[in-house]
């Protein structure tokens, strides 16, 4: 029975990549010199971590970052901007979670959205992930267009397409 799976998942390598470009280009900027900025990403907990002196400087960091990772193809949708904290001294603090899979309450929320669009498939929940399956692939087809026509609050990638 031919099937595929939704997911959603940031490619580490290219994130690493948008975030040492944002790095480079806030360190040659005019109004970031002299500052005591820092931009540091755990990839093993995926969480960015952003340490600056002002909201200003904040404000351009975080642009920086989404304008690197929309040229690298990532939706910044990913991201989970937390609030802000008070690090030591007049510093600002500010983690920036990258979402990994599916949550719950979106996982939900596609598989009603195609449920009530009547396209003969099965939507389950796996996981962290969707997977469909029909016994038709045009209607798996109509379901990955149906999708991408809706907003769930995160990227949304189709893979393991198979007969």
């Amino acid at each position: 029975m031919p099937s595929f799976d939704i997911v959603s998942k940031v490619d580490p390598q290219t994130l690493d990549n948008a975030i040492n470009n944002a790095k480079k280009e806030i360190l040659n900027r005019y109004d970031f010199n002299g500052s005591a900025s820092t931009i540091e990403l755990d990839k093993k907990s995926n969480v960015i971590t952003i340490v600056t002196e002002d909201d200003m400087r904040l404000k351009a960091i975080i642009d920086s970052i989404i304008s690197r990772m929309m040229k690298q193809n990532i939706d910044a949708n990913s991201l989970d901007f937390g609030k802000d904290q008070v690090a030591s001294g007049n510093m600002i603090r500010k983690e920036v979670k990258v979402k990994e899979g599916i949550d719950k309450e979106a996982a939900k929320k596609i598989v009603a959205k195609i449920k009530d669009s009547k396209i003969k498939v099965q939507a389950s929940i796996m996981d962290d992930q969707v997977r469909v399956q029909s016994k038709n692939i045009d209607d798996l087809q109509k379901t990955i267009s149906l999708c991408k026509g809706t907003d769930f609050g995160q990227p949304l990638q189709f893979i393991n397409m198979r007969n």
